[in-house]
């Protein structure tokens, strides 16, 4: 049952909340045909299928009134020279926004719309970042040893489309370039049929 009175949670250092109702764990695997070089992937692959990424949410009823709201843990690390990322998403409902706040460690939010207009923008501490209605998203970690953690507030209505991401990919891709993230177009990405 859903707690229906106000309460507080706190994110310590780790980034972990000290209470969450969901611990969602994506591993590498979760990401085949997500990242450029296949043959660094599959190579990582087999040395381990390793934790890229977790989510700590908080159950809320799934309707506009409501705000669903938790942290994601980007973990450093990449594939080939990409950085380890989230799947990345539209919202099934296109119409919705979301907010993140960055608590700990540097990363970019790769943003696309489904018209063609697209947006890098940085992650580092204490930045906000506001995500409008109709752009998918993606975090992407860039630091070579921290955790990016990210605290998400969104519509309770608004859903999740990993589908169209995980068939067309994200027009842009961050990659290492000399120790520094680098945007540069993606090869693989290809156009969708209009949403």
């Amino acid at each position: 049952m859903h707690n229906a009175h106000p309460y507080t949670f706190d994110i310590p250092e780790t980034g972990i909340p000290t209470s969450y109702d969901n611990h969602i764990v994506r591993r590498l695997s979760a990401m085949k045909g997500q990242y450029r070089d296949t043959d660094a992937f599959n190579a990582l692959l087999e040395q381990d299928d390793r934790i890229l990424y977790e989510v700590y949410e908080f159950r809320r009823p799934e309707v506009s009134s409501e705000l669903l709201h938790g942290v994601s843990i980007i973990h450093p690390g990449r594939v080939g020279d990409e950085y380890f990322m989230t799947k990345g998403h539209f919202h099934a409902v296109l119409e919705t926004g979301e907010v993140y706040y960055c608590l700990r460690g540097r990363g970019m939010m790769v943003m696309e719309t489904p018209e063609g207009d697209w947006s890098v923008k940085e992650f580092r501490p204490g930045g906000v970042l506001y995500v409008p209605p109709r752009w998918a998203h993606r975090s992407v970690n860039t630091s070579p040893t921290e955790d990016l953690v990210l605290f998400f507030v969104y519509p309770g209505h608004a859903g999740h489309d990993y589908r169209t991401i995980e068939q067309q990919g994200f027009r842009k891709l961050v990659v290492d370039r000399d120790g520094k993230p680098e945007v540069i177009d993606n090869p693989r990405w290809k156009q969708a049929e209009s949403r």
